[in-house]
């Protein structure tokens, strides 16, 4: 009877202990055409961490309706973001913050492997949890891209992760970074971003922080995600030294019939020109990487809602990115949960003691 257990690589006892770190973002398709696009919204439409509806209600919407219009429409907005060198900005930003990250890791002493990877689409979770294992990697630390914690988001991440761990026989040990919404290098970081950009561009009358919406049910069902960007907010504000009617959080992507997290942000950024409001500085602190929901929907549709309803100036402030101080960051959050994991190097000499001294040992017995 055939197990459902991936066979294992040889087991090696001399081979030192090895530490990696799987970065994940939320995804993206592999191309801005509809072909594409549909695979990689069935997946994410799939997820019952992002719609909790039964799926006997469910699926006829998603595969009768959905699938059959939406991916034209989505791949049309892709294609007005997609680089012709880079391809998918949020894939580009992700595996630049994987190699950036490696290597602020390892100016700080720690040798270890960093992977990106896409909670749908590709790299995969399970394929780089695979190729992490195949290395050797026995040690792993999942660093989810959502600074807030939500069950739509980071919930989801763990879910692949667990998906994967069940076709393993020898499980490496794991370790999850459920949030950093209020951790000080990550505030720091958002607030250089936006300080850079006042320095170049002046600063408008009112900063807008946009964050990505979820369904209002989830709030009273119990999920933080509401009030860790509340908390985000109010310390990037305080560390802007802004006052209360100096700033608005509000809600993005909307999606469905259902009553999501208000305010909403273009219909927020419209009742901002429309009352006089000629300049506003839009941000959007939950997403680490520029994506379709930063360029497309608030640096396109957002302003020209903004414009179209008679304001005057709308400065987009670009997400963290690969800029330093965000890297930074990510380091300092790293190294914080690798606590307790040998992730020095070793000169060669010490390497060399420490495998003759297995093999020693393995000859004893």
């Amino acid at each position: 009877m055939p197990s459902r257990f991936v066979p294992e690589p040889e087991l090696r006892h001399d081979q030192p202990s090895r530490t990696g770190i799987v970065l994940c973002n939320l995804g993206t398709p592999d191309a801005p055409t509809a072909a594409a696009v549909r695979p990689y919204l069935a997946q994410f439409l799939s997820d019952d961490r992002v719609v909790e509806i039964p799926k006997l209600a469910w699926w006829p919407i998603l595969h009768g309706i959905i699938l059959r219009t939406r991916p034209a429409k989505s791949a049309a907005k892709y294609a007005t973001i997609w680089h012709e060198k880079d391809g998918s900005p949020l894939l580009h930003w992700t595996q630049r913050q994987a190699t950036l990250l490696r290597g602020w890791l390892g100016e700080a002493g720690h040798q270890l492997t960093v992977l990106p990877a896409m909670r749908y689409g590709q790299p995969s979770i399970a394929s780089q949890l695979d190729a992490l294992k195949q290395q050797g990697v026995n040690r792993i630390l999942i660093l989810p891209l959502y600074p807030q914690y939500s069950g739509t988001t980071t919930a989801s991440v763990f879910d692949a992760v667990y998906d994967w761990a069940k076709t393993q026989r020898h499980i490496p040990e794991l370790r999850f970074v459920n949030r950093y919404h209020d951790h000080a290098a990550y505030i720091d970081a958002l607030a250089q971003r936006i300080e850079a950009h006042w320095r170049g561009h002046g600063r408008g009358e009112k900063l807008v922080m946009s964050f990505h919406g979820v369904p209002e049910r989830t709030l009273h069902l119990g999920d933080p995600y509401h009030c860790e960007s509340h908390k985000t907010a109010r310390l990037l504000a305080e560390r802007l030294k802004l006052n209360p009617d100096q700033y608005l959080v509000t809600f993005q992507s909307r999606f469905g019939k259902a009553k999501w997290l208000e305010p909403y942000t273009e219909p927020s950024l419209i009742a901002l020109a429309k009352a006089g409001t000629q300049r506003v500085d839009v941000v959007c602190p939950g997403f680490t990487s520029d994506c379709l929901e930063t360029l497309e929907e608030i640096n396109q549709e957002a302003r020209e809602a903004f414009l179209h309803a008679g304001g005057q100036q709308f400065e987009y402030i670009a997400c963290l990115n690969d800029s330093a101080p965000w890297i930074d960051a990510l380091s300092t959050i790293a190294q914080q949960h690798l606590a307790g994991w040998s992730t020095q190097r070793e000169d060669d000499e010490a390497l060399q003691t420490r495998l003759q001294r297995a093999k020693d040992m393995g000859a004893a017995r």
